[in-house]
């Protein structure tokens, strides 16, 4: 397992009792450990067409900004709602503790343009499912999907019906 993945901690009960947070701020925090992170992310896009990273709020923007910027392309934010100036498309989503919704701005992309979707963990799928249903609504094709950790137990692998890969750069 490669070292970065032993930074990463569990924080039992929290947003709410019974759910195991996987808190991955000690990776951000040690350069040699995010570099190794990202690496393991952008490694299965290298030389594939991207035009651009779609980064889930809010941990996902973390991942997103780097992984984009060593792939060469674009990102672009999908937010909360009430975050993003002019029009906007939405779409809700499913939590594994609750319910929540994703925002992208109108015109963000050129339809046609083929994107990756990045967040930092793959739970029950709902985010994942969000964000390319809001790809689609864009116009975009979806190239694939990068999360940094991949929650098996949950089955969100399941749900991820599309016919483009998904990457999780460690599976626990």
């Amino acid at each position: 397992m490669p070292e970065w993945t032993q930074l990463i901690r569990d924080v039992p009960d929290f947003p709410k009792p019974g759910v195991v947070f996987k808190d991955i701020m000690p990776v951000l925090g040690e350069a040699s450990a995010f570099a190794a992170a990202i690496e393991a992310m952008a490694r299965p896009w290298q030389g594939v067409p991207i035009d651009a990273v779609l980064a889930i709020e809010a941990r996902g923007f973390l991942l997103g900004a780097p992984l984009a910027r060593t792939l060469g392309v674009g990102l672009v934010p999908l937010r909360k709602p009430g975050k993003l100036p002019g029009a906007t498309l939405e779409q809700s989503y499913a939590l594994e503790y609750g319910s929540d919704a994703l925002v992208v701005q109108a015109g963000a992309l050129a339809p046609g343009k083929r994107v990756l979707l990045v967040d930092d963990v793959l739970a029950t799928g709902g985010t994942l499912l969000a964000a390319r249903a809001l790809a689609q609504q864009l116009g975009a094709q979806i190239a694939g999907a990068s999360v940094l950790m991949e929650l098996t137990f949950l089955n969100g692998r399941a749900r991820w019906t599309d016919a483009a890969p998904l990457h999780a750069a460690l599976v626990v």
